[in-house]
């Protein structure tokens, strides 16, 4: 596993969540939230530069029998404008039940559903970060997740 901060990003309808890594890629942990608006992307990238990040994983939304809908097509599309705008590899992970998670681990510690509005898509980000984490330790980045490519030359 190369060294150097992941960011994670759970793309939402209202909100975009952000995780960040430590730099030797251990653990994941909520950054916060940026309004999704015609900016968001480029709100997010700001973060990753600030926090001179190395990767950025994108939540990619399926079903639970594996296939896309609407959800997903919405995130790949935010992964291709990170990519397109930013220098920093941008790669997509299943993110399936990630929200799902982050809701059951803030409910265990007493936050209602009320009290997560705020909070549960950078803690879903972080769940992501997390899968994406343990993916590339065991060596399988390159099968599990998927690169999106950038369309124009930046040269």
């Amino acid at each position: 596993m190369d060294r150097g901060v992941r960011l994670g990003v759970d793309v939402g309808t209202v909100r975009v969540g952000v995780a960040a890594s430590d730099p030797e890629g251990r653990m994941a942990f909520p950054v916060g939230t940026v309004r999704r608006s015609e900016s968001a992307a480029q709100e997010v990238l700001a973060i990753a530069r600030d926090r001179e990040a190395q990767w950025i994983f994108v939540g990619l939304p399926r079903h639970l029998d594996g296939r896309e809908g609407p959800s997903a097509a919405d995130a790949r599309a935010f992964a291709a404008e990170l990519a397109e705008l930013g220098d920093i590899p941008v790669r997509l992970v299943d993110e399936r039940l990630t929200t799902t998670s982050a809701a059951r681990a803030m409910s265990s510690v007493g936050k209602s559903a009320r009290d997560q509005r705020s909070t549960i898509d950078a803690a879903a980000a972080a769940v992501l970060l997390e899968n994406a984490l343990d993916i590339d330790r065991n060596g399988n980045l390159g099968t599990v997740t998927v690169g999106v490519p950038r369309k124009e030359k930046h040269d």
